[in-house]
């Protein structure tokens, strides 16, 4: 067994998501017959994208099973299932009419505080205030810069100390 996670956006296009042509790859390299899935929506929010390898997976005599539904793709005798096609169809969609609507709320959060913003003649984004100088900087994370000094990379760097590694960046102006 082998698990696969996504790391980019389930909008995208299958060719643009590595996990899923690694997955791809897999299956097809060591003759898996199921692939497994929590929920529906962690194939894609995009339905046509998420049909496209549904479609594949049943092309290959791969099952793709639906955890939270308990729904197989294809039947026993290895033929498409079309109850499961036709709720799969509609759950995809219910996933990219979700992922709209999350957009869409929360652009209309940000227009709203910015024509807020401008009405009451507010700066908006960070405080001016918010930057430290650069001795805040040299005092707050002298650890930091020790261990930067001493060609630690970023990221052993982050390891020890927990820092992030875009304040890191920012610190090593300092080396």
């Amino acid at each position: 067994m082998k698990e696969f996670a996504n790391k980019v956006s389930g909008a995208k296009k299958l060719e643009e998501r590595k996990e899923i042509q690694e997955m791809i790859a897999y299956v097809k390299e060591n003759q898996i017959d199921m692939v497994c899935v929590l929920s529906i929506d962690r194939l894609g929010r995009n339905t046509l994208e998420a049909l496209k390898l549904i479609q594949l997976l049943n092309e290959n005599h791969i099952t793709l099973f639906v955890q939270n539904y308990n729904l197989r793709t294809l039947n026993e005798d290895g033929k498409p299932n079309p109850v499961a096609s036709l709720i799969c169809t509609i759950l995809l969609e219910i996933a990219q009419m979700e992922r709209l609507t999350i957009a869409e709320r929360m652009e209309s959060g940000r227009n709203r505080y910015i024509r807020i913003c401008r009405e009451q003649g507010k700066k908006m984004g960070r405080p001016a205030t918010y930057r430290k100088s650069d001795d805040k900087y040299k005092e707050q994370y002298a650890k930091e810069i020790s261990l930067l000094r001493k060609n630690y990379s970023l990221r052993n760097t982050y390891k020890i100390t927990g820092t992030s590694i875009g304040t890191l960046r920012k610190l090593q102006k300092f080396v």
